[in-house]
């Protein structure tokens, strides 16, 4: 049995190619439609069966976070089956599907938070802004650093001061968010860089601002509407958007709780940092991307590669290894 760290993905990974991922009638899935019912919510059920992507109803926070997570939850359910899971890590959204994945949370208190904080994400910028976000890569085709680029993002985010900011870290890609004159003006400074078919800073669809100092107070009220939750160590090792790890013997479970509630969605979520030291620390044989959509399967080849992981430094010695039986990265839907 193969030794694996799952990564799960978060805001944004729900796409037109994600309909039809979750089973109607597994108990987690009616359990959330029965759950949203109760909010006066649409069912997710009758959302990702639907016939066609409609933007403004499945990227809509308070629709996609909960599909992301669920279709997270019925692939961590596969994955045991054929894997010693060592760690768990996620990028943004998907934290909370670590949560319930590892056993820290029951399914009624995480379609809880998930919608309480989905709804925060939903709420006006403090002042009414309206939020935006760009990516933009800082590796070349090869996937090594640009030193250009990463300065001149430094000097862009400085100019913009409190107003934008770095709210996801993919390794060779960043997010960032922040109020739309201001992320409108960071993107204009930036160089412009042709990527396959894409060219960059691309705008984001659905922005919600979310992991910036912007949503400090919405989360804040989220956390106040919600009714006591029970909060347990994890059965597996959890690492965070900033490296920090949560064993089963020594994890807090309110200091866990403290984080995944109030700071998460307040701060920068660096995938890169997670993901970095379970390579260190857990040495896995295969890094497995559970959940819908395939946007972090190329964030996690280039962490891999800027790690040196197995010694794949270059961005052809890692498609070398990863055609071959030694693979790294292994996604559960495609």
């Amino acid at each position: 049995m193969s030794r694996a760290a799952v990564v799960f993905p978060g805001q944004g990974a729900y796409g037109p190619g994600s309909l039809g991922s979750l089973s109607g009638s597994h108990p987690w899935v009616r359990r959330a439609d029965d759950l949203r019912a109760d909010l006066g919510l649409e069912p997710l059920s009758a959302l990702d069966a639907a016939k066609r992507f409609d933007p403004a109803r499945h990227l809509r926070p308070s629709n996609a976070w909960p599909m992301i997570m669920l279709a997270g939850l019925l692939d961590a359910e596969r994955i045991a089956d054929d894997h010693e899971v060592v760690a768990v890590t996620a990028s943004s959204t998907g934290w909370y599907t670590a949560l319930v994945a590892s056993g820290v949370l029951g399914i009624d208190d995480a379609i809880a938070l998930i919608q309480a904080l989905a709804a925060a994400a939903e709420a006006p910028l403090p002042g009414g802004g309206t939020p935006a976000e760009i990516i933009y890569p800082l590796t070349d085709d090869a996937w090594q650093p640009v030193d250009e680029r990463i300065d001149r993002l430094d000097d862009a985010l400085d100019a913009a001061g409190n107003e934008v900011h770095v709210a996801l870290d993919l390794g060779g890609f960043v997010v960032l968010a922040g109020a739309e004159p201001a992320v409108a003006q960071v993107a204009d400074a930036l160089p412009p860089v042709t990527g396959g078919s894409r060219s960059y800073p691309v705008r984001l669809a659905a922005p919600a601002a979310w992991h910036t100092p912007m949503r400090a107070d919405a989360i804040a009220a989220a956390a106040a509407s919600l009714r006591p939750m029970t909060w347990e160590r994890p059965n597996v090792t959890l690492v965070d958007g900033r490296g920090a790890r949560f064993t089963p013997w020594s994890t807090d479970p309110d200091d866990l709780a403290e984080q995944s509630i109030h700071r998460h969605g307040a701060m920068t979520s660096d995938l890169a940092a997670g993901l970095r030291v379970i390579l260190r620390e857990y040495a896995p044989d295969v890094v497995l991307l559970a959940g819908p959509g395939g946007s972090l399967g190329g964030a996690c080849a280039r962490i891999v590669v800027m790690e040196g992981y197995r010694g794949l430094r270059t961005r052809s010695a890692f498609e070398a290894a990863q055609s071959g039986p030694g693979a790294v990265l292994l996604a559960l839907r495609r």
